[in-house]
């Protein structure tokens, strides 16, 4: 990857997102990266804090619907990559407030294509071939039974206004490069656990709950299963298609473990017990698990065949996930002041003072 690229990042300041800036700055030094991210309520500067703006790196806050703002950083960046990550991504969030991720998923993937699409007409700029990549969920394919696997040809069947969004977003992306012939790729990973995760999701949630004594919830009977992928897997998998990756072509992104959610949440509670101890009762803190009524239109079982990025891409995740787990718990005890400012809503605050409600443009160039 020692082509010069100049990459516009969307959703930075997310989980995903941010890790994979800072996978850039690790192993792109040659690569020059603007972060466009809206500073919703999961994106955190503080991920990626360590990184400073200048000639490799730039932050604007500013939202991917806004036409005028992407078209100037289009323009103004001279922009030759894309990786668009903002999304709106929590399922409950989706069911009781779908609106905004119609907004985000679809319109804001629209205009990013339309900013490609008119800055990209002759394909290539500077020697170097544009590249659109999108990524996208597994949970676009529905729910699987006992067997069975999600491929790239799975037929579409998205069960919450979070996956339908999704899959709405992938369709717009597959048209791109069926009409306008725009260079396009797409990755459908499973789910993500890792450093700088918002907790609201399973796995920080439970973290977070175990620390503080508090119970912990789980859908239905638990025995929903999901694969596990390590953000640090995901974000080498998407660096290794953006290497080799054929332009039209999507990929499934799995980390090959499969645990049903009782079990991940048993597994966080064992390793909590054994780092801190046991609650102050003498309790496991397995005794904190309480089931909760189901999630609506929860899907069953998720599963990832990873087989075409492996044998096409060369890619395969390393981290297992007994290994994955363990470090991402030592992570989070680690950083509980990270945790904590999110949890008092003090990293708002920070935010507010810095940039309020407007969104920077980067400098002409």
């Amino acid at each position: 990857m020692d082509t010069a690229r100049k990459v516009l990042v969307t959703g930075g300041c997310g989980f995903i997102g941010a890790n994979f800036v800072r996978h850039l700055h690790r192993t792109c030094p040659r690569w020059r990266v603007v972060n466009l991210d809206t500073l919703t309520y999961a994106g955190n500067l503080d991920n990626l804090q360590g990184i400073e703006e200048g000639n490799r790196y730039r932050f604007v806050k500013g939202d991917i619907c806004n036409t005028a703002l992407v078209e100037e950083i289009f323009v103004a960046e001279q922009i030759d990559t894309v990786v668009h990550f903002a999304a709106e991504s929590h399922v409950d969030r989706s069911i009781t407030g779908p609106a905004e991720f119609i907004q985000t998923n679809i319109i804001g993937t629209f205009t990013l294509l339309e900013a490609a699409r008119r800055n990209w007409q002759d394909q290539h700029r500077g020697g170097t071939h544009p590249l659109f990549l999108h990524v996208s969920t597994d949970e676009v394919y529905g729910s699987l039974g006992e067997t069975g696997y999600f491929r790239e040809t799975t037929a579409y069947d998205p069960r919450s206004p979070y996956s339908a969004s999704k899959a709405s977003s992938d369709h717009l992306v597959n048209g791109y490069f069926h009409t306008y012939d725009l260079p396009v790729m797409i990755t459908n990973c499973s789910n993500n656990y890792g450093p700088y995760q918002f907790p609201e999701k399973l796995i920080p949630l439970i973290i977070h709950n175990c620390l503080q004594g508090r119970a912990l919830p789980v859908y239905g009977d638990g025995k929903n299963i999901r694969d596990w992928l390590h953000v640090q897997d995901h974000c080498e998998a998407i660096a290794a298609v953006l290497e080799k990756g054929a332009i039209g072509a999507s990929y499934n992104i799995g980390g090959n473990n499969e645990k049903e959610n009782l079990e991940v949440v048993e597994r966080i509670c064992d390793i909590v017990d054994d780092r801190v101890g046991p609650l102050s009762s003498g309790e496991k803190r397995r005794s904190l698990i309480t089931f909760v009524t189901d999630r609506l239109g929860h899907d069953r079982r998720y599963a990832i065949d990873a087989a075409k990025i492996k044998e096409q891409v060369g890619w395969q995740p390393k981290i297992t996930f007994d290994e994955g787990i363990r470090k991402t718990v030592d992570w989070y005890l680690e950083h509980q002041q990270w945790v904590n400012t999110i949890i008092d809503g003090s990293y708002r605050g920070y935010y507010e003072k810095m940039y309020g409600n407007r969104e920077i443009l980067p400098p002409q160039r």
